[in-house]
């Protein structure tokens, strides 16, 4: 069987000198049905291999079962298919801009601080992970006639500590589990990242944007031996609700491609193709240079400004980085692959079907808990959705001020049934309110901290409701989380009738296509929620912005009659949304 081995000039198989020259491209942000376009993309961008992280919390989002991993045998699979070598970053820890950076909530809710560490029940779970990846990945690694040729050992783990026994554990987990293939780790190019990070029997790598020679030569500083590359050469950039939309010179980041080139060096262009975090996914960053600041939660699409943009379409970049890759290839790129069709002509669909959030809740989410305190998301075992705190106000009391404390992440709040005020910092008043009352609190998770010293932390309302400055004690809560809307039994048990007003809650209708295609899903007016068409769910929308629209894959809708659910969680807009397959 084919060798894939490493040395100081870089990676060889079967004795001869291959250069890496990979692209990120995420099999749980594609469809499956789209998977065989986006490799023949990037084959002819000029690259031979594909990266891809794999989300434990994903794949084991309630304790004790891991699920769905044959889908990164598929990916895998796949790529051999394309004539594409694979590299596998399966964690533990991922980032990815993905929510909790890829850790299961009811893990990092119940260890906190002793996640990514020695810590015995870490590894425990870490263990049972890494042997589930495994699985798929041993008997399709390069010295098996498969397409992987390297395994990554956690992910950026400089930026995060410097446990270097729990690294050196997962090296021997991975290798005890039958991962042959060369082991590397991934750090940014700062001596104290490296410091951490790199541990003895792996291949150290360094992740940058810009400055190649330098980056480069930090690596030298920590690795004096072994091959040259950069696991993540960041071409674009993700964008926050609320801000910016994302963007870089295609000719600048074609020049920095080109500087990892003339080094001699492997490279993973992260991203190729960015894709889009479905099923409300995203994950967040906490602001400031210490990552502890307010919360930024990431928009749904993770089109990254890359080469290959959300839908699949070549850029401007994607052409500047074929010109560049073309002077380092093999051979000449094949032609671009035949694209996927695009919705025909634009469908409107009105939603003429409503719950009430309130009854949605207490038909589809857990079980409802009493006690002194409010409890945490994660002890509510909600991963994603929403949850309905319900206070009763003491009195007779004057006016005083009504807090909330602790507060992860967004929350809207009733008195006596009237919407009081939204809140989204840790600290927030909802007025002068006066006792006896009945308060509730809707509160969102925003998604979970992906990356720095805030990682994991838990969400919902940590702090508690205060009066006066005094706390008030006794608490109803019950979570919904978004899994539970997913297919048609569930929604069954669904009080539906014709929309009262704009409130928050469940809206449905079905609409006709008379041939699936790509589409964009707009929903003007609408303010914060998710979506689901046939059981699919394209993820969270905001009228915060600078995302305006969701993707919808062509291969989610069906010809004839297809279903579209609504979860607005503030304030409905009317009820119409449209599909347009002319997308800009």
């Amino acid at each position: 069987m084919p060798q894939f081995t490493a040395d100081d000039d870089g990676f060889r198989m079967d004795g001869r000198r291959v250069r890496l020259l990979s692209g990120a491209l995420h099999y749980f942000r594609v469809h499956e049905g789209l998977w065989a376009h986006r490799l023949g993309m990037l084959r002819a961008m000029g690259l031979n291999c594909v990266e891809t992280y794999v989300p434990w919390n994903r794949h084991e989002p309630d304790e004790g079962g891991v699920r769905g991993l044959a889908e990164l045998g598929r990916f895998l699979d796949a790529a051999a298919a394309a004539g594409l070598y694979a590299i596998v970053r399966p964690g533990p820890y991922i980032c990815a801009e993905w929510e909790n950076g890829g850790l299961p909530h009811w893990l990092t809710g119940r260890l906190g601080r002793r996640v990514r560490t020695r810590d015995p029940e870490f590894l425990r779970a870490a263990d049972g992970w890494l042997g589930a990846v495994a699985d798929e990945v041993a008997a399709r690694q390069a010295d098996r006639g498969g397409p992987v040729v390297l395994v990554q050992v956690e992910n950026e783990y400089g930026s995060y500590g410097s446990d270097r026994a729990y690294l050196r554990h997962l090296v021997q987990r991975l290798r005890a589990s039958g991962v042959t293939v060369p082991l590397v780790t991934s750090d940014g190019p700062e001596d104290h990242m490296l410091t951490g990070g790199t541990v003895p029997g792996t291949i150290a790598t360094v992740n940058f944007g810009s400055d190649a020679r330098g980056a480069f030569a930090a690596l030298r500083r920590h690795r004096p031996r072994g091959p040259l590359m950069c696991m993540e050469l960041w071409c674009g950039w993700f964008s926050h609700w609320g801000g910016e939309a994302a963007a870089r010179d295609a000719g600048e980041a074609a020049g920095v491609l080109r500087e990892v080139l003339e080094c001699g060096a492997s490279v993973n262009v992260y991203m190729a193709h960015g894709g889009t975090s479905f099923g409300g996914w995203s994950g967040a960053n906490r602001a400031g240079e210490e990552h502890a600041g307010a919360l930024r939660p990431t928009v749904t699409s993770y089109d990254y400004d890359a080469p290959i943009d959300e839908y699949g379409r070549p850029t401007a970049k994607f052409h500047a980085f074929r010109d560049v890759l073309a002077g380092y290839a093999a051979g000449p790129p094949p032609p671009l692959p035949p694209a996927p069709p695009a919705l025909g002509a634009p469908v409107r669909v009105r939603l003429d079907r409503w719950a009430p959030l309130g009854e949605v809740v207490d038909v589809l989410g857990g079980a409802e808990a009493e006690g002194p305190v409010p409890p945490s998301f994660e002890e509510l075992g909600v991963d994603r959705g929403v949850v309905r705190y319900r206070f009763a106000l003491p009195g007779p009391r004057g006016p005083r001020p009504l807090r909330v404390r602790g507060l992860r992440d967004r929350a809207v709040a009733y008195v006596d049934g009237v919407r009081a005020a939204v809140l989204d910092a840790e600290e927030g008043l909802v007025g002068e309110v006066a006792g006896p009352g009945e308060v509730e609190l809707w509160v969102e998770s925003l998604g979970r901290v992906n990356y720095g010293p805030r990682l994991g932390e838990t969400k919902g309302l940590t702090g508690g409701l205060t009066h006066g400055g005094a706390y008030v004690h006794g608490v109803r809560a019950r979570g919904l989380r978004l899994a539970a809307l997913e297919g048609d039994g569930a929604l069954a048990a669904v009080p539906w009738r014709a929309p009262v007003g704009n409130g928050p809650g469940l809206y449905r209708g079905s609409f006709r296509v008379p041939e699936p295609g790509d589409a964009a899903l707009e929903l003007p007016g609408w303010e914060r929620g998710f979506v689901w068409i046939n059981g699919f769910c394209p993820g969270r929308y905001w009228s915060a912005g600078p995302q305006d629209t969701l993707y919808v894959p062509g291969p989610v809708l069906h010809e004839g009659r297809n279903e579209l659910v609504v979860l607005e969680l503030e304030r409905a807009g009317e009820p119409l949304a449209r599909l347009d397959g002319n997308v800009r």
